[in-house]
């Protein structure tokens, strides 16, 4: 039995015959974006050798990150909470040290508290604007557009009156290495 294969290069539009881009879904734009940045999250966790669990119901937080090492000195595995957030309306590799990311006061207020028990970072995805550019796979590659970074709010004040604008590094770039050494860090009994 042949299976019918799609056009190379789009659909092909019945009245016209010309090609147009993949036939893609109607879900919601964001919620497309909150399943591209639990991709990502999970691609870095696997490359830092890291385990994912999804609290439920999530309380504010999205997802907690462990790293098991017998060299971590508070206990042989660590963990972080993780908060993810995207958006298309900042452009990719934004120009100068920071970035500004409004978030509710009232999320603000669960990410910055301190002292805590579990350390707590805020991850915010930009994405191009149109989906098809999020992402492109070849042979050797799978290309996430455009880029995660993180930060931790531990201590961060409440300034607007229903949000707050915080500033995001543009040198923490989330990835492997930088969830690697912010579980060091937490390992050894400091911060993210």
């Amino acid at each position: 039995m042949a299976l019918a294969q799609p056009e190379p290069g789009g659909v092909l539009d019945a009245d016209t015959g010309a090609r147009s881009g993949p036939l893609r879904g109607t879900l919601a734009t964001t919620a497309c974006m909150e399943t591209l940045q639990v991709g990502y999250l999970h691609a870095v966790a696997a490359a830092a050798g890291c385990s994912l669990s999804q609290p439920f119901p999530d309380n504010g937080i999205d997802w907690h990150v462990s790293h098991g090492a017998p060299e971590h000195v508070v206990d042989d595995e660590v963990t972080i909470k993780v908060q993810l957030k995207a958006t298309y309306q900042i452009p990719p590799r934004p120009a100068g040290p920071t970035f500004g990311f409004t978030l509710d006061n009232e999320h603000l207020v669960k990410l910055a508290r301190t002292p805590v028990a579990v350390h707590k970072i805020l991850v915010v995805m930009l994405v191009p604007r149109e989906r098809e550019q999020w992402l492109s796979a070849g042979h050797d590659r799978l290309d996430l557009r455009h880029c995660c970074y993180w930060t931790n709010l531990a201590g961060h004040p409440v300034t607007g009156r229903r949000r707050t604008t915080v500033r995001i590094p543009t040198a923490r770039i989330f990835d492997d290495r930088a969830l690697c050494e912010i579980m060091t860090r937490v390992g050894s009994g400091g911060t993210p």
